[in-house]
């Protein structure tokens, strides 16, 4: 049985998962590396019609982020299609997403390219909605993201990867109210007020069934 338990724990849509942490990892590695105190400096390709320059870290970086976001649509999508849904894969899906999304976010605010706001409203709805989610857990088994957490998540990964690629390189954050790549962060960041709050209206009995 614990066998058998494992081959599904496994399933591709899972195996994406794992992946999309390593690319995570390296991803967060690359932004907190300080690469000019190590001598090295990424290459800079400016393009004279436009005025902008473009950090090829940041372009690196907005393509893995991308890519690790493709993965977080793909694993649902198959896991939901081929009928293979775990509650490893609904637990690592929500770790990896968190993990990829929101250490992103501590960077750009520590760099100023957002406001220090979004992560802490952002991080700070995770752990309360996480919270809930274990003790919910332990009656009803994983509880899956509502549709509303899975829009501000959409939302929040499609304003990080416009940031890097287009983002940066227009202006910085104190001239940059009417950019589009902060549109969709300001957008996720309210989604994750009101997603937050439906979850605890959702399971506000398990919250209060002890009192």
């Amino acid at each position: 049985m614990a066998k058998n338990d494992k081959k599904k724990g496994m399933n591709l849509p899972n195996k994406l998962t794992i992946l999309r942490l390593v690319i995570s990892a390296v991803v967060l590695v690359i932004l907190c590396i300080p690469w000019s105190s190590l001598g090295i400096e990424w290459p800079i390709y400016s393009v004279k019609t436009l005025s902008l320059d473009f950090n090829l870290e940041y372009i690196v970086v907005g393509i893995l982020f991308a890519i690790g976001s493709l993965t977080d649509v793909l694993d649902g999508y198959l896991a939901r299609k081929y009928n293979s849904v775990t509650d490893f894969g609904k637990v690592m899906d929500a770790i990896a997403d968190k993990v990829l999304v929101n250490g992103v976010l501590i960077i750009l605010a520590s760099s100023n390219f957002i406001p220090v706001i979004v992560p802490v409203i952002v991080i700070s709805r995770d752990i309360a909605v996480d919270s809930l989610k274990m003790v919910v857990g332990k009656t009803e088994g994983a509880v899956q993201a509502s549709w509303h957490g899975k829009i501000k998540t959409v939302c929040m990964m499609i304003g990080i990867i416009l940031l890097f690629i287009i983002g940066i390189p227009l202006s910085s954050f104190e001239n940059s109210l009417y950019r589009i790549d902060l549109l969709f962060i300001y957008v996720a960041t309210i989604l994750s007020i009101i997603s937050g709050y439906i979850y605890f209206d959702s399971y506000k009995d398990y919250i209060f069934s002890d009192i």
